[in-house]
């Protein structure tokens, strides 16, 4: 449809030709249509003529519905929709400035302080590469940025911070100016100029404390910004179980075909090492899968119950800061010298200056990598559970240890369900049941030597292709 009087000046007195004096070429617009001609009334409030589906709503082009980038809250409605609504041209609250460039330095700060965090814990396998130079060139570019917003965060700071002695200021020489005016004109006398001025000294502390305000609730929101995202954060594992419990038995995973029996020392030897991580997250429900215990599947139990019948123990654990003993011991009174014993772990204790009652720093940055593997294996026995996984348990002592710590396993859990991820031909030997993954499925069980006798991809994975 096209307006025969689009674009013309609306002066008054202006006539387009051949048009009648006194009406607007728009009123007079013709709209032909199959011969016939239908007259359009002027609509004073609507500037222009749109085809009626241009009129329908658009996804995601309401404003109504709009999320602020920076607020997170809801974006400004059109105007007249309320009480502080914007002007309908979405301009921003005036705090925002400062509130958007807060928000991005705190994540920058939280970045940098993660980088900080990784690059301490591998000091020492950056130092074994050479990789110390790259992750300080990182470090050095992320702490620019944060110290580039942290300057734009204080530029406008500055500009509230001046706004406390500006705005004062220039009240209190308003409102003395006036009173002067008023006292030389004789509409005042020289004592009322005196109360207007103290009147305005008297409203400073709350002009400033309006400033600071400002200055104080946009850090605050965007602070409880980041504390309602953690707290909202869900479990990847929701406690949905209801049944009362389950009798001991069998631990079968339906994706694999693993089947653990009870009170067995099983071995699970994997092509690749991340199937056998994620059989033992499936099998200790971090992760979900179709895993039933006793017959029962894990999902309808209590994750607090789950947790007490399986641990899983792998290398990601972490030791505290604190009592060496207050470490060991999670679970009540337990024979510490023996699960010591275990885990080949007594030359640890009686290096240390107070034993046991040693105080040991955070993640036990004292001790070494195998140092820590065998202290947390020594945990995982105190904690003396129905069935334990252990992933890698060995994989940072030496070949001496580790035959050790494979003997003494055996005879520590005896009669006690003991499932070890693990390619190691020294534990697997000692195992009672070997079950071999080949693309996260079991190909194969039997003993050690049953396997290296009948499994050909069994034994390319233990002897890592050397016969």
């Amino acid at each position: 449809m096209e307006l025969a009087g689009r674009g013309l000046p609306h002066g008054p007195g202006h006539r387009a030709p051949g048009h009648p004096p006194g009406r607007h070429p728009a009123q007079t617009a013709v709209h032909r249509r199959g011969g016939q001609r239908r007259q359009l009334r002027h609509r004073p409030h609507r500037q222009r003529h749109r085809h009626p589906a241009a009129r329908r709503r658009r996804p995601g082009r309401d404003r109504r519905h709009r999320r602020h980038p920076d607020l997170d809250l809801p974006a400004a409605r059109p105007a007249g929709a309320g009480r502080g609504a914007a002007d309908g041209r979405g301009r921003r609250p005036a705090a925002a400035p400062l509130h958007r460039r807060q928000h991005e330095q705190r994540e920058l700060q939280g970045d940098l302080a993660t980088r900080a965090a990784d690059i301490v814990a591998g000091l020492r396998v950056l130092r074994g590469i050479g990789g110390e130079q790259v992750f300080a060139a990182r470090y050095r570019e992320e702490s620019q940025r944060v110290r580039r917003a942290g300057v734009r965060v204080a530029s406008v700071e500055s500009v509230l911070e001046g706004a406390q002695v500006l705005l004062p200021g220039l009240l209190i020489a308003a409102v003395t100016w006036l009173a002067a005016t008023f006292a030389m004109e004789g509409r005042i006398s020289g004592g009322d100029m005196v109360a207007f001025y103290v009147y305005a000294v008297f409203l400073i502390a709350p002009l400033r404390t309006l400033t600071e305000a400002a200055d104080k609730l946009t850090k605050g929101h965007v602070a409880a910004r980041r504390v309602v995202r953690i707290l909202s954060l869900e479990p990847e594992i929701a406690d949905t179980g209801t049944a009362a419990g389950a009798p001991s038995g069998a631990l079968a995973d339906a994706a694999s075909g693993v089947v653990v029996r009870p009170g067995v020392f099983t071995a699970i030897a994997a092509d690749l090492p991340g199937h056998a991580a994620a059989l033992a997250d499936r099998l200790g429900r971090y992760a979900d899968g179709e895993v039933t215990y006793g017959g029962v599947p894990l999902r309808d139990l209590p994750l607090a119950e789950v947790r007490r019948r399986v641990l899983v123990a792998d290398n990601d654990a972490r030791l505290f800061a604190g009592r060496l003993r207050d470490e060991l011991v999670t679970r009540g009174e337990a024979d510490v010298a023996k699960a010591l014993y275990a885990a080949c772990a007594e030359d640890i204790v009686e290096a240390l200056p107070g034993g046991l009652d040693a105080v040991v720093a955070e993640s036990g940055r004292e001790f070494s990598g195998g140092q820590r593997q065998r202290l947390r294996l020594a945990r995982a026995l105190l904690a003396d559970p129905e069935v334990l996984i252990l992933v890698e348990p060995t994989s940072a002592v030496d070949a001496h240890t580790e035959a050790r710590v494979a003997d003494r396993l055996a005879g520590a859990r005896a009669g006690r369900t003991t499932v070890v991820c693990t390619t190691s031909p020294l534990v697997l030997d000692r195992a009672d049941h070997v079950i071999y993954l080949e693309g996260g499925t079991a190909r194969a069980e039997g003993t050690h030597r049953e396997l290296l006798a009948a499994c050909p991809g069994y034994r390319a994975t233990v002897t890592r292709g050397e016969e």
